[in-house]
């Protein structure tokens, strides 16, 4: 299957590609951090404010109704990139993290006691591990782990195991953001409803790299940032069954979330507006779905092709190499390899490979419990996109076979 551009084409729409990094051309393999922007994106933006810039929701006036419009069709499609039933299980907040914190904090309220239990894996970015051990210690609830393989691939036995009658949530990444791990979040999730069980997805680092339909994987929440999907930053979707939203208390309150107020009493407005507290960030929103719209258009099942084919030239060049280790070597997972080049100290190889041109991650990736199950103190991730180049995954694979060589 062929993107619906050429590979000079997408690089020409994402003009930072073009940058030299110590006068060297830009090998940017830090796509799991941030993604970068495409023109089509930058210029819907820049085109709001230049011609459409107000309040939504709060005006009568021309600017205020246009900009309106433009958010609420943001909205859709944003439900439609991810299939979910109706718009108003779409709630925009700042982004993964936030959505996380949103639900952590609204469904422990109204459903979490002592002695109860949140179910989360041992592959989780600490924003998916903080807002629940939050809520544990508010409550009085414990958190329980779902195990995983030296391969990275979870222990579906364990975690049938690990639910009980006492477990009011599970929270578990869609994909890891260390293993590019492809979770198989549809058989968690029936397991989990056999027993009665919501379950959020975390969906930061699955959003970007194929198909997500919440419909079919029928989980109760899906949260993603627009940063990560070569959207703006300080944007992201809460996605949310609406029976659990409607059943759930706002956490924030302001306006635009309200429909009355008076002194003795407030009422909340309907979905999706009874989450969407004081000014929302319309322009990002906005720019989340011109970042949408793009990779509908290149074709979302071409653009994982092609990440599995750099990813496939990565892991082979690596592997080549005398004393790489690599974490996460499951079946099934994207475009992301960790590594460590023998005893070299990943933040020494980054720096080089930076001075190389060549960006990639180092450290723990915010998942030091992860790192922990590996006796590591962190590695280095390379996380490549579809605009990534075979020429770039090459320059990757002899930045490092250099590394080493430097420290022999």
């Amino acid at each position: 299957m062929q993107l619906a551009k050429s590979i000079e084409e997408i690089r020409a729409d994402f003009p930072i590609l073009s940058t030299m990094a110590h006068g060297k051309p830009l090998v940017y393999l830090d796509n799991g951090a941030t993604t970068q922007k495409p023109l089509q994106v930058i210029n819907v933006m820049e085109e709001l404010y230049r011609t459409t810039n107000a309040n939504v929701h709060r005006g009568v006036h021309y600017l205020s109704d246009r900009v309106s419009e433009r958010y609420e069709a943001a909205r859709e499609t944003a439900r439609a990139f991810i299939n979910a039933r109706s718009r108003e299980e779409i709630i925009f907040t700042a982004g993964t993290t936030a959505s996380i914190n949103a639900v952590a904090f609204s469904f422990g309220e109204r459903y979490v006691r002592e002695g109860d239990e949140i179910l989360i894996s041992g592959m989780e970015h600490h924003a998916n591990i903080v807002p629940w051990q939050m809520l544990c210690e508010r409550k009085r609830a414990k958190l329980k782990i779902i195990p995983f393989s030296d391969e990275g691939v979870l222990d579906i036995e364990a975690y049938r195991t690990l639910l009980t009658e006492r477990t009011r949530i599970v929270a578990v990444t869609h994909v890891s953001n260390v293993l590019g791990t492809v979770n198989p979040v549809k058989e968690i999730v029936a397991e989990a409803h056999r027993h009665g069980i919501p379950v959020l997805v975390d969906g930061a680092q699955g959003i970007q790299h194929g198909l997500v339909d919440v419909t079919d994987l029928d989980c109760d929440f899906y949260v993603f940032s627009g940063h990560k999907v070569y959207g703006p930053n300080g944007i992201g979707v809460l996605y949310g069954k609406a029976d659990m939203l409607n059943e759930l208390p706002p956490y924030q309150g302001g306006g635009d979330m309200v429909a009355n107020v008076t002194f003795e009493k407030t009422t909340y407005n309907v979905l999706p507006f009874k989450f969407e507290a004081g000014t929302t960030n319309f322009t990002g929103a906005i720019g989340l779905a011109a970042a949408l719209d793009y990779l509908s258009a290149l074709g979302r099942e071409a653009v994982a092709q092609r990440e599995q084919s750099l990813l496939a030239l990565a892991t082979a060049g690596l592997s080549a190499i005398d004393g790489i280790r690599i974490y996460g070597t499951a079946p099934h997972k994207v475009s992301v390899i960790s590594f460590l080049p023998g005893t070299i100290h990943q933040l020494d190889a980054g720096m080089i490979l930076d001075k190389m041109g060549i960006a990639v991650r180092t450290g723990t990736h915010c998942a030091q419990p992860l790192m922990e199950r590996y006796g590591i103190t962190g590695n280095i991730r390379a996380s490549i996109a579809f605009y990534n180049t075979e020429d770039e995954v090459e320059a990757l694979v002899k930045g490092i076979r250099r590394v080493t060589e430097m420290f022999v």
